[in-house]
């Protein structure tokens, strides 16, 4: 899938890194919405932890779920106003992944940045998980890796062993933790299986695919036209002919739910958005980045009963 990287290649700006005080292994990050051109160093840690880095908001959750105080934590893509596509990096950024020693990056161009960040800070000890290359996607494939419930199972058990080997002394810690996040996940699966049990078939819409993995595991049909939501997602103008064909979908009501990436917002989008509300069909927003103050799993499982809630109208 291309994407609408709009990423900075030079003048990069200089910002001071503010740390926040974290302790404890569990729950989710209590920190709020920073603009695009600002580190956000979402935990710090006790003295002597190990530094690493999620580039978006839910890797750095999960690494602070298994690892809490035991790990100083830092992560790039958090806004939940802001467009993580055109993310810029900034100095701030390139300390962080200087001194981190676990890095988890999701791959597919989502966040390429990281990539120009750690060539410019090589070192032998780093610890590199491409969520990409966890998964088996191909390039070209669709970015939002972590809408896939399969897929941050293999992260976070993939992190638990990285941390017990950089920091043996707590490997059994991570590996417990490891199991609490686990079991954790439970009641997401438990919607899924749900969902699908109950909606199988039914015909959805998207202004463009960030709901695309999940909605296969559920097993829904997305009726939205390619062109439409490629578009969309390109930053582009979608082709007349695709934007009447998404228009139809809902004042014939031929879906029942819209999908609306509430971080991607354009003239279309908020057209098709208005549309939906005249035409009374139901609405389920989703966003690219984790809500300030929820864990990746609350999150999640907070989409779901929505989406739940909106099919069953």
């Amino acid at each position: 899938m291309n994407l609408r990287n709009h990423l900075s290649q030079s003048g990069i700006v200089a910002l001071p890194i503010v740390a926040l005080l974290i302790a404890g292994c569990g729950g989710a990050p209590s920190n709020g919405a920073v603009s695009g051109k600002q580190t956000e160093p979402v935990y710090a840690s006790d003295t002597g932890a190990i530094t690493v880095t999620g580039a978006e908001n839910f890797y750095a959750d999960v690494l602070h779920q298994l690892g809490g105080s035991k790990l100083k934590i830092y992560s790039f893509l958090s806004d939940p106003t802001a467009d993580p596509h055109q993310y810029e990096s900034n100095a701030g950024n390139a300390r962080a992944v200087a001194d981190s020693r676990l890095v988890i990056e999701n791959g597919l161009g989502y966040d390429s940045f990281m990539d120009k960040l750690m060539k410019a800070s090589p070192r032998s000890d780093r610890v590199v998980i491409n969520v990409q290359q966890l998964a088996g996607a191909k390039d070209g494939a669709n970015v939002h890796l972590w809408y896939d419930p399969t897929v941050m199972p293999k992260v976070a058990t993939a992190a638990a062993d990285a941390l017990g080997k950089l920091d043996p002394a707590n490997a059994s810690s991570y590996s417990a933790n490891l199991a609490t996040f686990t079991s954790s996940l439970n009641p997401v699966n438990d919607e899924v299986a749900l969902l699908k049990q109950r909606y199988t078939g039914t015909p959805i819409a998207f202004t463009e695919p960030v709901f695309g993995y999940m909605s296969e595991a559920i097993g829904l049909t997305v009726k939205s036209p390619e062109q439409f939501m490629k578009a969309v997602e390109e930053g582009n103008d979608p082709p007349s002919q695709a934007v009447a064909q998404e228009q139809d979908l809902i004042t014939r009501h031929q879906v029942k739910v819209l999908m609306y990436n509430s971080q991607t917002v354009t003239k279309v989008t908020s057209n098709v958005k208005d549309l939906a509300v005249r035409s009374g069909v139901p609405i389920v927003g989703v966003s690219e980045t984790a809500p300030p103050g929820k864990s990746f799993q609350d999150w999640q499982l907070a989409t779901l009963k929505e989406l739940e809630g909106a099919l069953a109208k």
